[in-house]
């Protein structure tokens, strides 16, 4: 008999479900790293006896799931750089926070343009499974670009809410590791925080679902090490999962 997949345990108990999606849904994050690493290391190059960003280690310390204003200031602090905060109108450059990531933005708006960006592939089973369940889900995002993603790769109608970063800033909303963002999406579907699961893969994110009270906390660890896991794991994530694919089990029909 052919093996149909349902939710393991640990997501039998809850009623909704609310994804990060760069990711945990798109394979986004290196392309968001790559244009970050273009946007400061321009601004770093005008500061002597810096190195540069790190796409990898930078990146997961500072910049993941965090909105662009947010994650250009803490990793500018992180190199003991204060520039001016500057405006959100500011054009792209090295002279303020806004600056650096307008830069950041117009690289990736152009890498997305260049490159259609892939999905992964168990997180889409996990959903139309979670469909079929009758579990709302909800896509929460800090990028303003999460909704083009979600809609380019023919995934929208999985969704019964997507609360993106054009939404936060229209709403005022913090961002990670604030809960804000989750809890807005889970409002939008429904259920309470207490039974809504929050699948996540960036540590401001875990931290934000922990945060907001979530039922269920998941870390997906990308990097698939021994550290990536235990950083989740200390920023609040119930369990960590390598995919979130790793979610479903297999019954027999």
């Amino acid at each position: 008999m052919a093996a149909a997949p349902s939710l393991a345990a640990a997501l039998r108990s809850v009623h909704a479900v609310v994804f990060d999606t760069d990711g945990v849904i798109t394979d986004s994050a290196p392309v968001h790293a790559a244009a970050w690493k273009q946007a400061f290391d321009a601004c770093l190059a005008t500061h002597a006896g810096q190195r540069p960003f790190d796409e990898a280690e930078d990146y997961r310390r500072h910049v993941d799931g965090k909105a662009r204003r947010d994650g250009a200031v803490a990793f500018l602090a992180s190199r003991g750089i204060d520039l001016p905060e500057g405006s959100p109108d500011d054009p792209p450059g090295t002279t303020t926070v806004w600056a650096v990531a307008a830069r950041k933005d117009a690289v990736f708006t152009e890498s997305l343009r260049a490159h259609p960006v892939a999905v992964w592939p168990g997180t889409v089973r996990l959903l139309r499974v979670l469909r079929d369940e009758r579990i709302p889900c909800a896509a929460a995002s800090a990028s303003r670009h999460a909704t083009e993603l979600l809609a380019g790769a023919g995934l929208l109608d999985l969704f019964g809410a997507v609360v993106d970063g054009n939404e936060a800033r229209r709403l005022g909303l913090p961002g990670k590791p604030d809960p804000a963002l989750f809890v807005e999406a889970a409002r939008r579907l429904g259920p309470s925080a207490e039974d809504t699961a929050v699948v996540e893969d960036a540590l401001a994110g875990v931290e934000a679902g922990r945060r907001g009270g979530f039922g269920l906390v998941v870390g997906v660890d990308r990097t698939s090490s021994p550290e990536g896991a235990a950083g989740l794991r200390r920023h609040g994530a119930d369990l960590v999962v390598l995919d979130p694919g790793d979610l479903l089990m297999a019954e027999e029909d």
